[in-house]
């Protein structure tokens, strides 16, 4: 019976680990559709968001089932709470790598990034794209000092962020206010798909210690 409650336990986190992968992938193909003005793949990502929510479901429903049969206490107790937490917000990440994507669509065929914001835009999928990775691997190995680190990590997402509004406020600004709000929308998608990254690595921390360790509280993540 406890064999098969443990395996109940493993499943969810396996879950966690390839939504994570679902994630990334769906943020990494919705820059280059945003980049390229490739509808298609833009469409494919939107489409695909179903697949991430579906994922969270499921967990959500054997996490309520686990809670109402083996009524869990501790470590295991913590592992059913917040993984639903990791869920929720590994479904949010779902949903702005799609935010992406319809930025893409909305624009096509034209590219909604000026030329020389597009560096930007790459660098800030490749950290998006590095926290997820690490947030799977620290759910998988529940790496209490991967969580910390991934703290550090999200400073340069949020230095990016700060960058794409230093260059919208200057004055050689050339490409008018619908862009300047794209971009604007571009750049809080990403820093907010980094949020949610930590946000994970923040409740495995708690997972593993009982604690909650980090610098920001959860509630600050939308």
């Amino acid at each position: 019976m406890r064999e098969a409650f443990h395996d109940s336990l493993n499943h969810i986190s396996d879950q966690l680990v390839e939504m994570t992968r679902l994630a990334g992938s769906a943020m990494t193909r919705a820059t280059t559709a945003l980049l390229d003005a490739d509808l298609a793949l833009a469409e494919g990502v939107i489409d695909g968001d179903a697949r991430i929510d579906e994922g969270r479901d499921r967990l959500e429903d054997q996490a309520i089932e686990i809670l109402a049969r083996q009524q869990p206490v501790a470590t295991d107790l913590r592992m059913v709470v917040t993984a639903m937490h990791m869920a929720a917000s590994l479904e949010r990440m779902g949903d702005l790598a799609a935010h992406v994507a319809k930025v893409a669509r909305l624009r096509y065929p034209l590219s909604a990034v000026p030329a020389e914001m597009r560096g930007l835009i790459v660098e800030a999928d490749q950290v998006a794209a590095r926290l997820v990775i690490k947030a799977g691997s620290i759910i998988a190995a529940k790496d209490v000092t991967g969580a910390e680190q991934l703290n550090a990590d999200d400073d340069q997402m949020d230095h990016l962020h700060k960058e794409v509004f230093r260059i919208l406020a200057a004055d050689g600004w050339s490409h008018g206010v619908e862009t300047a709000v794209d971009i604007t929308l571009l750049a809080r998608y990403y820093e907010r798909f980094a949020d949610h990254a930590v946000s994970v690595a923040r409740n495995v921390e708690y997972l593993v210690t009982g604690v909650w360790h980090s610098r920001r509280p959860y509630a600050d993540v939308e």
